[in-house]
């Protein structure tokens, strides 16, 4: 009677049982607790916004990564040489639900991250500069603001105030700032991390950002950009504060700076380099 043939190990069925396990456990804690550790924060609506669609896009990625580890782990384990000759392996063949299997989870991926992508860059302006003609622009009564860049530093203007000027960015609690971000000489990048903004400082150019702050906090601004030796020390700390201490803030601002105001060009959401308007 003939010796039956030695039942061939499932390995494929294998990886994949672990690969949905490990994928099901790891994608939950993501989901739950991800965005306790992802940037930029919650100091803003956008901010918020932007934690979430990195949560979201680890998730996503979370059962590739864990698919990929089951099956490095059970190759390593079942496949490794035991010692003895060496000697080929059987012959791979194609399995085409394989390749319509693939096709089709990784065509809904990506559109399902394309349909997400636009419409959360179209929620409450993205935090993101838009250039002078937003196309996001959310609704409601929003303070202007205006970020100037110049190497090395940021220096702010409110035109509501009649065009203060101050070094450090001050903003109101639970307001919709409309940020107008230019600059004076090279190309700059304005990024309030904690914020989730960041918009390019260009000269002669009117780059439009919103966002809304939450609660009182302070966050880092950083220049984005490399714009020249002093680039790495281009950097301040902005204040979100209650909105009665900001009116006082401002009044205090106007007293103080009574005496050079008049001194200071007039409000104008763009400028040029002193080389080119020379120039015409």
């Amino acid at each position: 009677m003939a010796t039956p043939a030695p039942k061939r190990a499932e390995h494929g069925k294998r990886v994949i049982v672990g690969g949905i396990v490990l994928s099901v456990v790891a994608t939950v804690l993501v989901a739950v607790f991800g965005g306790r550790f992802l940037p930029p924060g919650n100091g803003s609506v956008q901010a918020s916004g932007q934690v979430l669609d990195n949560t979201v896009m680890l998730a996503i990625v979370t059962p590739v990564i864990a698919g990929l580890l089951v099956f490095f782990i059970y190759v390593l384990s079942q496949f490794r040489h035991r010692g003895g000759a060496l000697v080929d392996g059987p012959p791979l063949r194609d399995d085409s639900r394989v390749r319509v299997w693939w096709i089709v989870v990784t065509s809904v991926t990506v559109l399902f991250l394309a349909g997400f992508g636009t419409f959360e860059l179209l929620q409450n302006g993205s935090g993101g500069g838009q250039g002078p003609d937003p196309i996001a622009v959310p609704a409601g009564t929003k303070l202007p603001v205006q970020v100037i860049a110049q190497q090395w530093q940021f220096t702010y203007r409110y035109p509501t105030y009649g065009g203060l000027e101050t070094p450090q960015l001050v903003l109101p609690a639970n307001t919709y700032i409309e940020l107008h971000v230019t600059s004076l000489d090279a190309i700059h990048s304005f990024w309030a991390i904690e914020l989730g903004v960041k918009a390019d400082a260009n000269p002669g150019v009117d780059n439009v950002a919103f966002v809304k702050t939450k609660g009182p906090r302070t966050f880092h601004v950083r220049c984005a950009e490399l714009c020249g030796l002093w680039h790495g020390y281009m950097f301040n700390n902005g204040r979100v504060v209650p909105e009665a201490q900001f009116t006082a803030w401002v009044k205090s601002q106007q007293s103080d700076f009574a005496p050079i105001a008049k001194y200071l060009p007039k409000y104008s959401t763009t400028y040029y380099p002193d080389p080119q308007r020379r120039a015409g």
